[in-house]
């Protein structure tokens, strides 16, 4: 297994901020969201242990998770070297490549409410500067600039960035009634790997390779949007 070598020391501190940010209880409204999950839930191709485990895996490996390391470690670097353009372009990005309405609106509402509430707590003038021109943001580059700003080392900030989005993924599956709570911890536990290497390929991987290669979830997020009942807004 690839492993994320050369890593800086992560400080009490950054360890502190990575927790206080990534968890469930910061205010951007993950809960809302289950990434066309619900959809997938509906039809029966995701209904038990086994599938949801293969499905988030895939999202995180292939999909939104290969999309949102690589915009994090763009954005981080940028972040780190104080350089706006660069933070910029790696926003911009981030915000083209979502493949449905809602898919955008998870990105950037999230990352709206993780920016401001960022700022507001712990104020920095880098982000600052940068989102007083900005017209939207997508989550990962708010996340990787605020990481840099913290000074948590990248591949802290990528493994924690999606282990939150698989956490985030298996709540949803709780509520839709796909998995129990143990069967749900199994999954994170059994997504450890997966994550992992997600994290250090994003750390090597090409510019040129960026992209994912998840069609059956962008058309569930298509399905989703004409869902006649649903618990989540996308």
């Amino acid at each position: 297994m690839t492993t994320i070598t050369g890593k800086a020391a992560l400080g009490e501190a950054g360890l502190y901020r990575l927790l206080a940010w990534l968890s469930p209880g910061f205010p951007i409204g993950a809960f809302s969201y289950s990434h066309s999950l619900e959809a997938e839930a509906e039809s029966g191709r995701v209904r038990d242990r086994a599938t949801l485990q293969a499905w988030i895996g895939t999202v995180v490996a292939r999909g939104s998770g290969r999309i949102d390391a690589d915009i994090l470690r763009d954005a981080h670097r940028a972040a780190g070297a104080a350089d706006i353009a660069a933070l910029d372009a790696a926003n911009c990005r981030g915000l083209a490549y979502r493949a449905t309405a809602e898919f955008a609106l998870e990105g950037t509402a999230q990352g709206a409410a993780f920016l401001a509430a960022c700022r507001a707590a712990w104020p920095d003038p880098l982000l600052d500067r940068w989102a007083a021109a900005l017209d939207m943001v997508c989550l990962p580059a708010a996340v990787g600039a605020a990481t840099a700003c913290a000074g948590i080392p990248l591949g802290s900030a990528s493994i924690g960035y999606l282990q939150a989005m698989a956490a985030n993924l298996v709540s949803a599956g709780l509520r839709l009634g796909c998995v129990g709570q143990t069967d749900g911890q199994r999954i994170l536990a059994a997504l450890e790997p997966v994550v992992i290497e997600a994290a250090a390929a994003a750390m090597v991987r090409d510019p040129a390779e960026f992209g994912a290669a998840t069609f059956a979830v962008d058309l569930a997020s298509m399905a989703h949007e004409t869902q006649y009942t649903r618990l989540f807004r996308s």
